[in-house]
């Protein structure tokens, strides 16, 4: 059965559209929010600041009786003065708990695990992490993250504009810019509903859907221009939508194939890089359909546009044709 990626591109495209406008409504909503002003709910890393990360030490008769409660900690950290602090209970069993506050010395440190000891349970002191991060790296940190993505999609623009035309570098461009915005929006509902925090390994994340997405789509582009190449005279609708059915399992393959390990360390590899490998899954995916259904659809539609619809033919001709077969 063959995929009508052209008769249908309005439904891609709508999909594709109110997928990013729910992450712009949740990122403005993240932004108004007074303890955040940003459009991603920001993680120790860019803001600077304190984080603890406690388990409870389940070897203590009874200390693993119930799971930590969110309103308590928060009662604690109020008491403390540390009341507008981000907390997330963590774990299957809601063992663990991660507190992001503000820049504490080792007293206040002490007073707060010791508070926290009182109110919910003994820690296992092997499991406390501590790390204190300052505004200044926070700030370097997300330049260079931001430079870096920028420079990447600068030199993949260069690059597609070489060996393609520069309206395949344009809508690869734009193919990619749907993949960020789609990862950074759903992330940005996350945050708003789950309070799920980005950090340095986000923009990692950004950087390696980038090199994957336009990868997928370059395949495409290839199979396009080839088939130009063999048989111009055919309409650019047509040959778009046999180059993504002759390269559909092939990108079914490679995603399949790459999801399989980040979704084994998504449930498997613990906290750290959970939310790393979750960033990756949504990417990929959003890589994987930007590349069949935004990027080559673009394409065939602007070449119609532009009254380049066969492309074998110059820009005139081609109207004259498509009005006759009108």
């Amino acid at each position: 059965m063959k995929l009508q990626v052209i008769r249908q591109r309005t439904l891609w495209w709508a999909i594709s559209s109110l997928i990013i406008l729910s992450g712009i409504v949740a990122m403005a909503l993240l932004w108004n929010q007074e303890n955040v002003r940003a459009p991603l709910r920001p993680g120790l890393d860019f803001v600077g600041g304190t984080r603890l990360q406690l388990e409870l030490d389940c070897t203590k008769p009874g200390n693993c009786d119930q799971p930590i409660d969110p309103a308590a900690v928060r009662s604690v950290l109020t008491d403390q003065g540390l009341g507008s602090s981000s907390i997330q209970v963590l774990g299957d069993e809601k063992h663990a708990l991660s507190i992001r506050t503000s820049t504490l010395n080792v007293e206040q440190r002490s007073n707060l695990v010791a508070a926290l000891s009182e109110k919910i349970g003994t820690f296992d002191p092997n499991s406390t992490q501590i790390d204190t991060v300052g505004p200044t790296i926070g700030r370097q940190l997300f330049t260079s993250g931001m430079l870096a993505l920028l420079v990447s999609f600068a030199g993949i623009m260069i690059y597609l504009s070489l060996r393609f035309q520069l309206d395949y570098a344009v809508f690869a461009i734009i193919a990619l810019l749907h993949d960020v915005l789609v990862t950074a929006g759903i992330f940005a509902i996350l945050g708003l509903v789950l309070g799920v925090e980005v950090d340095s390994l986000f923009i990692v994340a950004l950087l390696t859907i980038v090199g994957f997405s336009v990868n997928d789509t370059v395949v495409i582009y290839d199979r396009i221009r080839e088939t130009i190449q063999i048989d111009g005279n055919r309409s650019i609708n047509e040959i778009v939508d046999d180059a993504v059915n002759q390269t559909l399992g092939r990108s079914i393959n490679t995603t399949f194939t790459t999801l399989l390990p980040l979704i084994a360390i998504f449930f498997l590899g613990g906290e750290t890089l959970k939310y790393f490998a979750l960033a990756l899954i949504i990417g990929f995916v959003a890589g994987a359909y930007s590349s069949i259904f935004i990027a080559s659809t673009l394409l065939a539609w602007w070449r119609v546009r532009t009254g380049r619809e066969i492309p074998g033919t110059s820009p005139s001709k081609s109207l004259d044709i498509a009005s006759e077969e009108g």
